[in-house]
């Protein structure tokens, strides 16, 4: 495997040019190698907004109550109350998950933890929702 010494050399390679051409002001381990040029920054932004708009496109033809989590968990909860038998028998805490997790990811499409200005998970909505139905379980099951 060659790419072990390709690193160093081409490291070796840009320091003996940054030497040849007198920049001084180059930090040891800060390469802008990995830096986008403006048209790779620009066709990125522009994939990125595709995607995004296709996102909320993706339960524009879902009924209201199949496509919010709060709602969803709320018949779950009165399905809990009213028929605790069968919701025990149809292990709705394992399925759960499962039927969450497509509207949960595409709630967190658009979420960045790199950016300045990032929401928390738990401050998201559908996190709430989840953190408030877990507590009505606990809470029903003392």
């Amino acid at each position: 495997d060659n790419s072990d010494e390709f690193i160093p050399k081409c490291r070796t390679c840009r320091r003996q040019v940054r030497e040849q051409s007198g920049e001084g002001d180059h930090h040891e381990g800060l390469s802008s190698d990995e830096e986008l040029t403006p048209p790779e920054v620009d066709e990125f932004q522009k994939s990125k907004d595709n995607v995004l708009e296709d996102s909320r496109k993706i339960f524009e033809d879902v009924h209201a109550d199949f496509c919010d989590i709060r709602k969803i968990l709320l018949k779950f909860q009165e399905w809990k109350e009213k028929f605790p038998d069968s919701y025990c028998d149809a292990y709705i805490s394992f399925c759960l998950p499962k039927l969450l997790n497509p509207l949960i990811r595409v709630q967190l499409i658009s979420w960045n933890p790199l950016e300045q200005n990032f929401m928390e998970l738990e401050e998201m909505p559908w996190f709430r929702a989840v953190e408030e139905f877990s507590d009505a379980e606990n809470i029903s099951e003392s």
